[in-house]
């Protein structure tokens, strides 16, 4: 099982079943994924991974609480809508559109991703 903070804030998150996401499990295993993200256009959360996974893009309108792949290597943590190439990685759960805002429209938040499995 993944487990997503943002900033200090655990989210429970309902995870595709794909290869990008078992790709992303695979790293979180081994280490935590820390990802530093930036707003973008009022709507998301960008960052790097810092590999690439993985991904079929096809086109996506969003909603907010999507957690999505851009090219293979950018996650995408939507607090809003956008339309755009993506793959799916899940969806924030237990937030209400508002509670996603305050959490994720800020100019940089940390996203971390592990697993129960990481190695010590």
């Amino acid at each position: 099982m993944l487990k997503v903070k943002i900033d200090s804030v655990e989210v429970s998150v309902l995870w595709e079943k794909n290869e990008s996401v078992e790709a992303l499990r695979t790293i979180a295993c081994k280490a935590p994924v820390n990802i530093s993200t930036k707003m973008y256009g009022g709507f998301e959360q960008v960052g790097e991974l810092g590999t690439a996974l993985p991904h079929s893009d096809t086109e996506i309108t969003s909603a907010p609480g999507d957690i999505l792949l851009y090219c293979g290597s950018m996650i995408v943590l939507f607090y809003g809508k956008n339309t755009w190439s993506y793959t799916r990685l899940g969806r924030i759960t237990g937030k209400t559109p508002e509670e996603l805002k305050e959490l994720l429209g800020k100019e940089h938040v940390t996203v971390s991703i592990t697993s129960e499995n990481t190695e010590k």
